[in-house]
């Protein structure tokens, strides 16, 4: 078994800022803000967006329209529309096919009447 010596060093309280560097500056920006690093407002997005939307490939893993519609949908939760455009369809469907339905009786009963009329004008002239 290896051995593994450890040290720690300890600072008096009064000296630990002199010693100890308690600024955050690992996250604070290196280099001053230029046009192409400043943030955008949402105004100038939306501006920029329109510029290059046919720049913007339609496919991809990333910076394409595909990836802004998963992205976007994911953060909004799009299943739920999804779900309210599924019931939509679904009760399109229905009613399409209650329509169908009602012009198939129509033609039905327009063909009955016809059927009669014409059973009707033969036993007017069979007599």
């Amino acid at each position: 078994m290896e051995r593994v010596s450890l040290r720690k060093q300890v600072y008096a309280k009064s000296s630990f800022d002199n010693v100890i560097n308690t600024e955050f500056t690992e996250f604070s920006p290196t280099e001053t803000p230029t046009p192409e690093t400043q943030s955008l407002s949402i105004d100038e997005f939306f501006t920029q967006y329109n510029t290059l939307f046919y720049d913007i490939p339609k496919f991809g893993e990333t910076n394409s329209h595909e990836y802004l519609v998963k992205t976007s949908g994911q953060y909004i939760d799009a299943s739920q529309i999804n779900e309210t455009i599924e019931a939509l369809l679904e009760e399109i469907n229905q009613l399409r096919q209650e329509n169908a339905d009602l012009q198939n009786n129509q033609i039905q009963g327009d063909l009955t009447s016809v059927g009669q009329s014409i059973t009707a004008a033969q036993q007017k002239l069979s007599k």
